[in-house]
């Protein structure tokens, strides 16, 4: 069973209170409860964690590297402007993982800010724009291979 690691990056642990127009009403522990099933039926293992700090993002990253696992990555706020993210998941990708960055909003339709990822250039895939489900597409991806 292949080990997967989905990380989230600052304001995800606030879906379904946060901008629900944007974000959709899916709560955080429904993003979980879909990640874990999903991954279940696919033969993953996959862990779901978040947080608000930038060099603990960073951290699991480097731990991604280590276990040798495949990351699922929603950046957040960090997808447009984080360098250090972006040469951690580089490290990531020059291993042979592969990174999927996911967002649940389709940021190329929001403010012009968004439009710019410093991820996407080293990520394997990017899927965006299909709520929470974003996240099940990128692991049924992982699991084609």
């Amino acid at each position: 069973m292949s080990k997967v690691l989905v990380l989230n990056g600052p304001n995800l642990s606030r879906l379904g209170a946060r901008e629900p127009e944007i974000y959709g009403n899916a709560s955080w522990a429904d993003l979980v409860s879909l990640v874990e099933n999903t991954a279940a039926k696919l033969n993953l293992a996959a862990e779901v964690r978040q947080t608000d700090s930038e060099s603990e993002l960073i951290g699991w990253i480097h731990e991604a590297i280590d276990s040798s696992s495949d990351v699922v990555i929603n950046p957040a706020a960090f997808t447009h402007y984080s360098y250090a993210l972006r040469d951690a998941c580089a490290m990531l990708t020059k291993a042979k993982l592969r990174l999927i960055e996911v967002h649940i909003s389709n940021p190329h339709a929001r403010e012009e800010f968004r439009h710019t990822s410093v991820i996407s250039g080293v990520a394997t895939g990017v899927i965006a724009g299909f709520g929470i489900d974003s996240y099940a597409l990128a692991l049924q991806q992982l699991a084609k291979s």
